[in-house]
Protein backbone atom coordinates (compact mmCIF):
# COMPACT_ATOMS: atom_id res chain seq x y z
CA UNK A 1 0.00 0.00 0.00
CA UNK A 2 1.40 3.15 -1.29
CA UNK A 3 0.72 4.90 2.34
CA UNK A 4 2.87 2.00 4.11
CA UNK A 5 -0.61 0.41 5.67
CA UNK A 6 -0.96 -3.43 5.67
CA UNK A 7 -4.08 -4.61 4.25
CA UNK A 8 -6.32 -7.33 5.33
CA UNK A 9 -9.77 -9.04 4.61
CA UNK A 10 -12.87 -10.28 6.51
CA UNK A 11 -15.48 -12.70 5.07
CA UNK A 12 -18.41 -12.33 6.93
CA UNK A 13 -19.88 -15.98 6.76
CA UNK A 14 -21.78 -17.16 10.20
CA UNK A 15 -25.49 -16.88 7.88
CA UNK A 16 -28.00 -19.98 7.51
CA UNK A 17 -29.17 -17.96 4.23
CA UNK A 18 -32.97 -18.64 5.06
CA UNK A 19 -33.99 -16.70 2.52
CA UNK A 20 -32.72 -19.29 0.17
CA UNK A 21 -34.19 -22.35 1.12
CA UNK A 22 -31.17 -25.18 0.45
CA UNK A 23 -30.28 -28.02 3.07
CA UNK A 24 -26.55 -26.10 3.54
CA UNK A 25 -25.96 -22.48 3.72
CA UNK A 26 -25.90 -20.72 0.56
CA UNK A 27 -22.47 -20.01 1.08
CA UNK A 28 -21.36 -23.84 0.51
CA UNK A 29 -23.82 -24.44 -1.98
CA UNK A 30 -21.74 -25.56 -5.67
CA UNK A 31 -20.98 -22.79 -7.93
CA UNK A 32 -19.05 -23.52 -11.08
CA UNK A 33 -17.13 -26.19 -9.61
CA UNK A 34 -16.21 -24.49 -6.53
CA UNK A 35 -17.94 -23.56 -3.27
CA UNK A 36 -19.75 -20.27 -3.54
CA UNK A 37 -17.52 -19.21 -0.35
CA UNK A 38 -14.34 -20.49 -2.37
CA UNK A 39 -15.11 -18.27 -5.54
CA UNK A 40 -15.11 -15.27 -2.96
CA UNK A 41 -12.09 -16.14 -1.57
CA UNK A 42 -10.09 -17.08 -4.47
CA UNK A 43 -10.24 -13.24 -5.68
CA UNK A 44 -8.99 -11.90 -2.62
CA UNK A 45 -6.49 -13.82 -2.12
CA UNK A 46 -5.20 -13.55 -5.52
CA UNK A 47 -4.81 -9.72 -4.67
CA UNK A 48 -0.88 -9.36 -4.06
CA UNK A 49 -1.03 -6.73 -1.31
CA UNK A 50 -3.45 -8.75 0.59
CA UNK A 51 -1.55 -9.95 4.16
CA UNK A 52 -4.43 -12.39 4.96
CA UNK A 53 -8.52 -13.34 5.69
CA UNK A 54 -10.67 -13.74 8.41
CA UNK A 55 -13.50 -15.89 7.97
CA UNK A 56 -16.25 -14.97 10.13
CA UNK A 57 -18.16 -18.70 10.35
CA UNK A 58 -21.11 -20.08 12.67
CA UNK A 59 -19.69 -22.01 15.81
CA UNK A 60 -21.53 -24.95 14.65
CA UNK A 61 -20.68 -24.92 11.22
CA UNK A 62 -19.67 -27.95 9.81
CA UNK A 63 -19.06 -27.44 6.21
CA UNK A 64 -16.16 -24.96 6.42
CA UNK A 65 -13.62 -27.85 6.76
CA UNK A 66 -14.45 -29.48 3.16
CA UNK A 67 -14.06 -26.33 1.66
CA UNK A 68 -11.10 -26.04 -1.28
CA UNK A 69 -9.44 -22.74 0.76
CA UNK A 70 -9.53 -23.95 4.82
CA UNK A 71 -6.67 -24.86 5.09
CA UNK A 72 -4.49 -22.15 3.50
CA UNK A 73 -2.45 -20.81 5.85
CA UNK A 74 -3.62 -17.10 4.73
CA UNK A 75 -6.90 -17.83 6.06
CA UNK A 76 -8.06 -17.68 9.55
CA UNK A 77 -11.53 -18.97 11.18
CA UNK A 78 -13.10 -17.26 13.72
CA UNK A 79 -16.59 -17.61 15.57
CA UNK A 80 -19.18 -15.55 14.00
CA UNK A 81 -22.42 -13.94 15.82
CA UNK A 82 -25.88 -13.13 15.46
CA UNK A 83 -25.71 -10.66 13.40
CA UNK A 84 -23.35 -9.81 10.22
CA UNK A 85 -21.81 -7.00 12.52
CA UNK A 86 -21.70 -8.93 15.12
CA UNK A 87 -19.16 -11.11 12.99
CA UNK A 88 -17.50 -8.42 11.43
CA UNK A 89 -16.46 -6.96 14.87
CA UNK A 90 -15.81 -10.34 16.17
CA UNK A 91 -13.33 -10.69 13.38
CA UNK A 92 -11.49 -7.27 13.92
CA UNK A 93 -11.29 -8.20 17.58
CA UNK A 94 -9.28 -11.54 16.46
CA UNK A 95 -7.24 -9.20 13.55
CA UNK A 96 -6.27 -6.97 16.43
CA UNK A 97 -3.37 -9.41 17.43
CA UNK A 98 -1.95 -8.71 13.51
CA UNK A 99 -3.29 -5.62 12.19
CA UNK A 100 -2.45 -1.62 13.15
CA UNK A 101 -4.60 0.94 13.83
CA UNK A 102 -4.03 2.49 10.27
CA UNK A 103 -4.03 -0.47 8.39
CA UNK A 104 -6.74 -0.88 5.52
CA UNK A 105 -9.69 -3.84 6.23
CA UNK A 106 -11.85 -4.85 2.97
CA UNK A 107 -15.10 -6.70 4.09
CA UNK A 108 -16.43 -8.57 1.38
CA UNK A 109 -19.56 -10.93 1.55
CA UNK A 110 -18.79 -14.62 1.52
CA UNK A 111 -21.72 -14.99 -1.57
CA UNK A 112 -20.53 -12.42 -3.74
CA UNK A 113 -18.56 -14.53 -5.66
CA UNK A 114 -18.40 -12.56 -9.00
CA UNK A 115 -16.35 -9.88 -7.80
CA UNK A 116 -13.81 -8.77 -10.53
CA UNK A 117 -9.69 -8.79 -9.77
CA UNK A 118 -9.90 -5.47 -11.89
CA UNK A 119 -12.34 -3.86 -9.48
CA UNK A 120 -11.15 -4.87 -6.28
CA UNK A 121 -7.59 -3.43 -7.28
CA UNK A 122 -8.44 0.01 -9.06
CA UNK A 123 -10.63 -0.07 -5.89
CA UNK A 124 -7.69 -0.28 -3.27
CA UNK A 125 -5.95 2.01 -5.89
CA UNK A 126 -8.27 5.09 -5.52
CA UNK A 127 -9.03 4.07 -1.71
CA UNK A 128 -5.44 3.66 -0.29
CA UNK A 129 -4.54 7.63 0.49
CA UNK A 130 -8.46 8.51 1.24
CA UNK A 131 -8.63 9.92 4.48
CA UNK A 132 -12.15 7.87 5.00
CA UNK A 133 -12.46 4.98 2.93
CA UNK A 134 -15.20 3.59 0.77
CA UNK A 135 -17.39 0.70 -0.81
CA UNK A 136 -17.36 -0.56 -4.35
CA UNK A 137 -21.05 0.43 -5.07
CA UNK A 138 -23.80 0.67 -8.77
CA UNK A 139 -25.16 3.88 -10.06
CA UNK A 140 -28.91 2.85 -9.60
CA UNK A 141 -30.77 2.84 -13.37
CA UNK A 142 -34.25 2.00 -12.54
CA UNK A 143 -36.87 4.23 -11.43
CA UNK A 144 -37.33 3.54 -7.69
CA UNK A 145 -40.29 3.90 -5.87
CA UNK A 146 -40.71 4.49 -2.30
CA UNK A 147 -43.83 2.42 -0.47
CA UNK A 148 -46.42 3.17 2.03
CA UNK A 149 -47.52 0.76 4.68
CA UNK A 150 -49.76 -0.71 2.46
CA UNK A 151 -47.52 -1.24 0.08
CA UNK A 152 -48.95 1.15 -2.45
CA UNK A 153 -46.17 3.97 -3.87
CA UNK A 154 -45.66 6.70 -2.15
CA UNK A 155 -43.31 8.54 -3.83
CA UNK A 156 -41.09 7.97 -6.66
CA UNK A 157 -37.24 8.73 -5.84
CA UNK A 158 -34.62 11.03 -8.01
CA UNK A 159 -32.26 7.86 -8.75
CA UNK A 160 -29.55 10.29 -10.59
CA UNK A 161 -27.70 10.33 -6.68
CA UNK A 162 -28.88 6.95 -5.55
CA UNK A 163 -26.38 3.90 -5.31
CA UNK A 164 -26.51 -0.16 -4.70
CA UNK A 165 -24.10 -0.37 -2.20
CA UNK A 166 -21.50 -3.83 -2.84
CA UNK A 167 -18.77 -5.24 -1.55
CA UNK A 168 -15.74 -5.02 -0.50
CA UNK A 169 -15.93 -1.79 1.68
CA UNK A 170 -12.69 -1.12 2.49
CA UNK A 171 -12.06 1.52 5.99
CA UNK A 172 -8.81 1.72 8.27
CA UNK A 173 -8.73 -1.12 10.64
CA UNK A 174 -8.51 1.51 13.86
CA UNK A 175 -11.76 3.71 12.71
CA UNK A 176 -14.04 0.49 11.69
CA UNK A 177 -13.47 -1.25 14.43
CA UNK A 178 -14.42 1.53 16.82
CA UNK A 179 -17.36 2.47 14.77
CA UNK A 180 -18.94 -0.90 14.89
CA UNK A 181 -18.34 -1.23 18.48
CA UNK A 182 -20.00 2.44 18.60
CA UNK A 183 -23.12 1.24 16.54
CA UNK A 184 -23.62 -1.75 18.86
CA UNK A 185 -23.02 -0.40 21.97
CA UNK A 186 -25.71 2.22 20.89
CA UNK A 187 -28.29 -0.80 19.63
CA UNK A 188 -27.83 0.02 16.39
CA UNK A 189 -27.40 -3.12 14.26
CA UNK A 190 -25.67 -1.92 11.18
CA UNK A 191 -26.52 -3.58 7.96
CA UNK A 192 -23.33 -2.63 6.34
CA UNK A 193 -19.47 -1.20 7.30
CA UNK A 194 -20.53 1.73 5.67
CA UNK A 195 -23.39 3.00 7.94
CA UNK A 196 -21.45 2.36 11.14
CA UNK A 197 -18.94 4.70 9.36
CA UNK A 198 -21.51 6.95 8.47
CA UNK A 199 -22.87 7.13 12.01
CA UNK A 200 -19.25 8.73 12.73
CA UNK A 201 -19.78 11.82 10.69
CA UNK A 202 -17.83 10.43 7.71
CA UNK A 203 -18.63 10.27 4.29
CA UNK A 204 -17.16 6.92 2.82
CA UNK A 205 -16.33 7.39 -1.18
CA UNK A 206 -18.61 5.68 -3.93
CA UNK A 207 -16.15 3.87 -5.88
CA UNK A 208 -18.23 2.01 -9.29
CA UNK A 209 -17.84 -1.40 -9.72
CA UNK A 210 -19.36 -3.87 -12.32
CA UNK A 211 -23.08 -4.97 -11.61
CA UNK A 212 -22.34 -8.64 -12.61
CA UNK A 213 -20.73 -8.26 -8.36
CA UNK A 214 -23.99 -9.79 -7.36
CA UNK A 215 -24.69 -11.31 -4.08
CA UNK A 216 -26.37 -14.89 -3.63
CA UNK A 217 -29.83 -14.37 -2.21
CA UNK A 218 -32.12 -16.81 -4.12
CA UNK A 219 -32.03 -20.03 -6.29
CA UNK A 220 -31.90 -18.30 -9.69
CA UNK A 221 -28.97 -16.27 -8.65
CA UNK A 222 -26.83 -19.34 -8.88
CA UNK A 223 -27.16 -19.79 -12.63
CA UNK A 224 -26.72 -16.29 -13.34
CA UNK A 225 -24.01 -16.06 -11.35
CA UNK A 226 -22.40 -19.11 -13.31
CA UNK A 227 -22.86 -17.04 -16.06
CA UNK A 228 -20.93 -14.53 -15.15
CA UNK A 229 -17.89 -16.06 -14.43
CA UNK A 230 -18.09 -17.45 -17.65
CA UNK A 231 -18.10 -14.46 -19.05
CA UNK A 232 -15.27 -13.30 -16.83
CA UNK A 233 -12.87 -16.04 -18.08
CA UNK A 234 -12.94 -17.64 -14.99
CA UNK A 235 -14.53 -20.82 -15.87
CA UNK A 236 -14.56 -22.52 -19.55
Amino acid sequence: MSDGGDLWAVVPAAGVGRRFGADIPKQYLPLAGRRVIDQSLAVLLAEPRLRGVVVALDPRDSFWPQSELADDPRVRRVAGGAERCHSVLNALEALAEMAGADDWVLVHDAARPCLRANDLARMIEILCDDPVGGILAVPVRDTMKQADDAGRIDATLARERLWHAFTPQMFRFGLLREAIAAALAAGVLVTDEAAAIERFGRAPRLVEGQADNIKITRPEDLPLAEFYLQQQGRIC
